[in-house]
C-alpha cells in the first residue's frame, strides 16, 4: 500500500527494474552524531542533554538512532510515516543504507544520511537524488 505523500513525491516503478525496487526522487541532506545535527548540549555536569523539543534537559545517548541501534555510515534518518525502519535504499554517490532513525525536521520525502564526521555530513549538503527504494 502507498501512503498519499509518498505518491505526491514522484514514486515510479521502472519496467525492467528488479522486482520490489521503488523509484523516488526526494531532498537528501548529510547529518553526524554531533549536537549541531542531533540538537544535543552538555549540562553543567558535562552530561549530553537534549537542547530543546519536548525532552530538553533530559540526558541523551549520543550516536544511538531512535530504533535503538548505533549510528554508522548507512544509517538513514527518514519520515517512519513514508519510510518506515528496516526500509533499504540505494543512494547515488552515497551507497547502500537502512532507515534506522528519525528527526523533528524530517518530514514527508525528506531523508538525511550519516556520516562519520561533521566535515563530511557538510561536504554532502543537500542533494536531490532518485534512490531504489526496498520496503521491509
Amino acid at each position: 500500500m502507498l501512503l498519499f505523500g509518498f505518491l505526491l513525491a514522484g514514486c515510479a516503478s521502472r519496467g525492467g527494474g528488479r522486482a520490489g525496487v521503488e523509484y523516488v526522487t526526494l531532498e537528501a541532506t548529510g547529518y553526524c552524531k554531533c549536537g549541531e545535527c542531533c540538537g544535543w548540549r552538555r549540562n553543567l555536569l558535562m552530561q549530553p542533554v537534549y537542547a530543546y523539543g519536548p525532552m530538553k534537559g533530559e540526558r541523551k545517548k549520543i550516536g544511538i538512532t531512535a530504533s535503538g541501534t548505533k549510528a554508522k555510515k548507512g544509517t538513514i534518518a527518514a519520515d517512519t510515516n513514508v519510510f518506515p525502519f528496516g526500509t533499504r535504499m540505494r543512494i547515488p554517490g552515497y551507497g547502500d543504507g537502512v532507515v534506522e532513525d528519525r528527526g523533528g525536521a524530517i518530514q514527508g520525502t525528506r531523508i538525511d544520511l550519516f556520516f562519520k564526521t561533521h566535515q563530511q555530513a557538510l561536504e554532502w549538503g543537500r542533494k536531490t537524488v532518485t534512490v531504489e527504494v526496498w520496503r521491509p
